[in-house]
């Protein structure tokens, strides 16, 4: 159920590894195309739209482990795995301005994360808390204001989207997760981005194989709900029926039986639902109406505790919404100011911003990026395609005095270019002539963020399946992972694969940087700026441990991570 990347990734799971047969596996989906929250497309009137970015990094075990299965559409005889390594190699990500202030100078952010000793203190007391500790709290029931107002949080927010009122318990795992990527933070060096937007780079690839292994697509079919056989003294639970309604001509009926040998992979939730697209002259608009990823979870979950509480996620739009635009520019004048912030040539074909640029001291908190061009195969050579955010919807513009969510496609330009350090005089005119936005609301966007505790999410495949399972973001994978990832994505339905079919490989490890010593102490070292560690009692005490140390394996680590001085 559903065309994003983790039904697209179960398909391939189940082929590659379970050797089922392509013609045995169906794909519903409620679209019109496949790709879910990878996206990336050519609207006739509008322009090029992309909701979001997707940030990869070496360690995504099981993206790379499937994508090293999957034919490359650019260059014959390679995976999509070795076309995304040799791009990343040849052309490393990095940024060369990460934050700006007064309209496009540079921030000034060097790189540091001014956190104070107590910041520091309660990043520590959050990474050794146990999950239930972080269960049901908010960031800032656990981080000070003097951690709030750091140059850590303004690279780590507007990186992975955080808010002050989500998970405590998420940004734990994030920690964990990429503990090993903190020194890259401030630069992005720690990234790697798809040569062109993720729908040709990602999806259309692996979209295209599932073809040819026979795999069969139903598009514009919503799934209402699912039946099951629940036997509450055993435990055993069967699903038992799909019931589905379809838009598409020649699709079969209203719906489907199934036996205890018909395999049932439901992506619950949705972070991309009712999102809604503006236009050049018309505001993206907020639709909070009937959900059907979400209605399908709700009808679901009202069969047994162990489906999850879909409500948690989907019941708090005013915190789990953002907006974001998709500009694209029609002529040389805007690509220069990009280039004078980025450093880098837009057109070069290589990196350009290197990751997202903030405007720290803009009233929306506005964040743009500007990856490899041409990001779409369509653009013509002078284009440049740019992706717009804000994470804070409902604040008024610095320039333009609107919100982002009640603002066209031009007022966002507008208020970007401001940012940007346009001349006042010249930013309307830019705004309309120099560019075509689209600009997109997405509800749900944050909705896996909330405040949560165990059982919120159900198990990837719960106790006593016997023909089902749970996939996606919203489904608890029995690894340490982190969600808003094209990681857990695959994951989920890799893990989902293997216990129902039974498959004798393992799913990869998360990665264990958080368990080794040399990634520890070198995150020390960038958190606290360089600072050495104060060791007390003196120089006498320090003279005493040193020499009980300095010829050992811990005093050459301490060494090496600059944690102590001559």
């Amino acid at each position: 159920m559903g065309a994003g990347l983790a039904s697209l990734a179960g398909a391939a799971f189940l082929i590659r590894d379970g050797q089922m047969p392509g013609n045995k596996i169906t794909i519903l989906e409620e679209l019109k195309l496949p790709g879910g929250a990878l996206d990336g497309i050519k609207e006739p009137k509008k322009g090029f739209v992309i909701r979001g970015g997707r940030e990869m990094e070496d360690h995504f075990e099981t993206l790379w482990d499937l994508f090293r299965s999957i034919p490359s559409l650019e260059i014959e005889g390679a995976s999509v795995l070795d076309e995304f390594y040799w791009l990343n190699r040849d052309d490393p990500n990095y940024s060369l301005q990460r934050a700006t202030v007064n309209r496009g100078e540079d921030a000034r952010t060097d790189g540091l994360f001014t956190l104070s000793e107590k910041a520091q203190k309660e990043i520590v007391k959050v990474f050794l808390a146990t999950r239930g500790e972080m269960e049901n709290k908010r960031i800032n029931e656990v981080f000070s204001e003097e951690f709030l107002k750091s140059n850590f949080w303004i690279y780590w927010r507007t990186m992975f989207a955080f808010e002050e009122w989500h998970s405590a318990l998420e940004m734990k795992l994030y920690l964990h997760r990429f503990i090993h990527h903190i020194g890259g933070l401030p630069d992005f060096s720690a990234l790697k981005f798809t040569k062109y937007n993720q729908y040709e780079s990602l999806v259309l690839p692996l979209y295209t194989w599932l073809l040819d292994q026979g795999v069969v697509f139903h598009f514009s079919t919503t799934v209402n709900d699912v039946d099951f056989d629940i036997d509450e003294e055993t435990g055993r639970k069967q699903a038992t029926h799909i019931h589905w309604t379809s838009r598409e001509n020649g699709a079969p009926g209203d719906g489907v039986d199934l036996s205890e040998n018909d395999l049932v992979f439901m992506t619950i939730g949705s972070l991309t639902e009712n999102s809604d697209e503006g236009d050049q002259q018309t505001p993206a608009k907020l639709d909070d109406g009937p959900a059907p990823a979400w209605d399908l979870w709700r009808n679901v979950a009202a069969k047994h505790p162990s489906f999850g509480r879909p409500g948690v996620f989907a019941d708090h739009i005013p915190e789990t919404k953002w907006e974001s635009a998709t500009v694209t520019t029609l002529d040389a004048r805007i690509p220069a100011y990009i280039e004078k912030i980025a450093k880098r040539d837009p057109l070069s074909g290589k990196v350009v911003t290197g990751g997202i640029v903030t405007a720290t001291d803009s009233s929306w908190l506005l964040s743009w990026t500007v990856n490899r061009q041409p990001h779409f195969k369509q653009q013509k050579p002078n284009e440049v395609v740019i992706w717009v955010y804000a994470l804070f919807t409902d604040v008024p513009g610095d320039y333009t005095g609107k919100t982002i969510q009640e603002s066209t496609g031009e007022e966002i330009a507008r208020e970007w270019l401001y940012h940007l350090g346009v001349p006042i005089d010249q930013i309307d005119e830019l705004a309309a002539n120099a560019a075509k936005t689209v600009p997109v609301m997405m509800p749900y966007v944050t909705a896996f963020f909330m405040p949560r505790q165990a059982g919120d999410r159900p198990d990837v495949v719960p106790a006593g399946s016997v023909n089902f399972a749970f996939i996606g973001q919203f489904s608890e994978s029995a690894e340490r992972d982190c969600i808003f990832t094209t990681e857990y994505s695959v994951r989920t339905p890799m893990e989902a694969v293997y216990t129902l079919l039974d498959i004798e490989r393992g799913v990869p490890e998360v990665f264990n940087s958080t368990y080794d010593i040399r990634k520890l102490l070198a995150a020390t070292s960038r958190l606290r700026d360089g600072e050495e560690l104060k060791i007390p009692g003196g120089s006498l005490t320090r003279k005493l441990l040193m020499k009980r140390i300095d010829d050992t394996e811990i005093g050459e680590l301490l060494n090496e991570f600059h944690l102590l001085g001559e």
